[in-house]
């Protein structure tokens, strides 16, 4: 399972990078007439769903590995359990940093039902992977 979540994240980085293309791309677009604006603002709102939905499906991705990380320090190697606790700590970071992405890029986006959607789950997320860390050092810290 573990390789599942590495391909996918290594999917999301190369699509983050597509997503911020997409943004300065469609700022690029011309501007002069009505209709050209109206386009221009929807390619500009279209790429900012997608620059906020990828980071937010990087929280899903990384908070998912957890679970293979708790199994790690249940049920791994009790020589290497300090590594399941990096690994807790390394994948709250990803959950973490994902949401400042996401945060950044909500309140420029016009479509606030989908902005405080996000939001919301990226919370519920990050909430959830800091008590799933601590539960995971709790198990670390046992065999240590």
């Amino acid at each position: 399972r573990g390789k599942k979540y590495h391909d996918e994240l290594l999917f999301l980085i190369d699509e983050d990078t597509n997503a911020f293309n997409r943004v300065m791309s469609a700022f690029g677009l011309p501007k002069g007439t009505d209709a050209e604006k109206e386009e221009r603002a929807r390619a500009i709102e279209d790429a900012n769903k997608a620059a906020t939905d990828i980071p937010f499906r990087v929280m899903q991705v990384a908070y998912e590995s957890m679970e293979v990380v708790k199994a790690m320090a249940e049920h791994g190697n009790p020589n290497s359990v300090s590594d399941a606790g990096v690994g807790a700590l390394c994948a709250r970071t990803a959950v973490m940093g994902a949401f400042l992405n996401v945060r950044i890029n909500t309140p420029s986006l016009k479509d606030r039902e989908f902005a405080e959607d996000v939001l919301a789950k990226g919370k519920e997320i990050q909430d959830k992977t800091i008590a799933l860390e601590q539960e995971i050092l709790a198990i670390v810290d046992a065999k240590l």
